[in-house]
């Protein structure tokens, strides 16, 4: 699944445009490299997003094409 996607499917970005513009903005790192919205995410890979002041950081444990508003919580690990 394409990262922009799985941003949006997770609920960690509400909109999937908005995750496409931080991708460009080279904000969002995979496993410590810059990523693109076209990266195929995987299990085990480690995201961080850094948005102003705020980094948030999750460990992906599983990919889903949908998700559940309940099902959207399980699908990554947050990390300090």
């Amino acid at each position: 699944m394409r990262l922009d996607k799985y941003l949006k499917v997770s609920r960690i970005i509400k909109r999937r445009t908005v995750a496409n513009e931080v991708c460009d903005a080279k904000h969002v790192t995979v496993n410590g490299k810059v990523a693109r919205a076209s990266y195929d995410v995987k299990v085990g890979d480690v995201v961080e997003i850094q948005m102003g002041a705020n980094l948030t950081r999750f460990e992906v444990v599983s990919v889903n094409e949908y998700a559940t508003k309940n099902d959207a919580a399980l699908m990554y690990r947050m990390l300090k």
